[in-house]
């Protein structure tokens, strides 16, 4: 599997994915969504996925959130 730059792979995360990524429960990947908190995801049909690129720039994001405070 091809991966980009940052260990991501070259493919659409699931929830799942993300889940394992950040070691939480699944339960807080769906709360993240809900409350518009997490990586921005989008729905192909009845499934949610998330752009590899979006994920690391919203951990990016964080990171510097995280260093102002």
């Amino acid at each position: 599997m091809a991966t980009l730059r940052g260990g991501l792979p070259d493919r659409y995360l699931t929830p799942d994915d993300i889940a394992v990524m950040f070691s939480v429960p699944i339960e807080t990947v769906y709360h993240w969504r809900k409350q518009h908190t997490g990586p921005p995801g989008f729905r192909v049909g009845r499934h949610v996925r998330y752009d590899p690129a979006a994920v690391r720039a919203w951990v990016t994001q964080q990171s510097a959130l995280d260093t102002a405070a």
